[in-house]
């Protein structure tokens, strides 16, 4: 039984300990479908909470480059459909996560390969921390406002009892200051580092600076999910996550931001599924 089959049925959050059993390489090497043009892995967010972790407990103070795990959705596809540079950067991704219901359809209809669900990088980063806390495995977040990275930790520490804080930073600094900032966050030793700067912004800092990160672990980018964990932005109610109709409710919310935005983006990204899919 492979990693993938091993981890996709887990229904508790037991500390993972090194285990002769668990190949350090294998998060790498999970298996892809084409969706929209991107090689998006195929697992369910449990199996990808426990390889973030697995991962760390083989690769602490290995001093190698980090894996770096990104995410995709209808507005990604859209955005590289018109722009080269940001389809190259998502490319140099260890791997890349469905965060985006009509991906998960697409893949069961169309594919010969579905995908188990949808991994909102919201939800995942629970699973993640579960996992973390018996561990003793530490944060770095990385984003935001001051004001809105300060209540995002504080909210995870509040929900989660025991995780470690190794760092937090607010994401408005300056180019001169990016070097200072990569080593402040190496000096922290955090095991996994979540860079919300929206996209291509915190793609590209990752790319910057992923061969500098020798300290850490895993890297995950996270789009705005520190307003989410703030408070300042709520989630749409359930159904409309799991009916692929999230895309709506913050539309609703914030409707001459991202109105203009998704009438944009929507129809070219299923137009994309459809043709650059397999």
């Amino acid at each position: 039984m492979g990693f993938i089959e091993q981890n996709l049925d887990v229904a508790s959050a037991k500390p993972l300990r090194r285990r002769a059993a668990l190949d350090p390489h294998a998060l790498a090497n999970w298996p892809t479908v084409n969706l929209g043009g991107l090689p998006v892995t195929i697992a369910g967010r449990e199996a990808v909470a426990r390889g973030f972790v697995s991962h760390v407990l083989a690769h602490r103070e290995s001093m190698q480059r980090p894996f770096y795990s990104t995410s995709s959705n209808g507005e990604v596809i859209a955005l590289w459909s018109r722009d080269s540079e940001i389809y190259r950067d998502f490319q140099q991704a260890d791997h890349i996560l469905a965060d985006g219901m009509p991906m998960v359809f697409y893949s069961r209809y169309f594919t010969d390969t579905p995908l188990p669900e949808r991994i909102a990088t919201t939800d995942l980063i629970h699973d993640v921390a579960r996992l973390c806390v018996p561990e003793g495995l530490s944060f770095y977040f990385l984003g935001a406002t001051e004001r809105v990275n300060e209540r995002a930790v504080e909210a995870m520490e509040r929900l989660h009892p025991g995780l470690v804080f190794a760092g937090r930073r607010n994401g408005y600094f300056r180019p001169d200051e990016e070097a200072d900032l990569v080593d402040e966050i190496n000096a922290s030793r955090a095991d996994i580092l979540w860079v919300g700067m929206g996209v291509p912004l915190e793609q590209r800092f990752i790319l910057r600076n992923l061969d500098r990160l020798t300290n850490i672990s895993v890297v995950k980018t996270c789009g705005g999910l520190f307003d989410f964990l703030s408070g300042d932005r709520p989630r749409a109610p359930y159904w409309m996550q799991a009916t692929g109709f999230e895309w709506a409710f913050r539309a609703w919310q914030e409707p001459l931001r991202l109105g203009p935005r998704y009438i944009r983006t929507n129809g070219t990204a299923l137009w994309q599924l459809f043709v650059n899919s397999r």
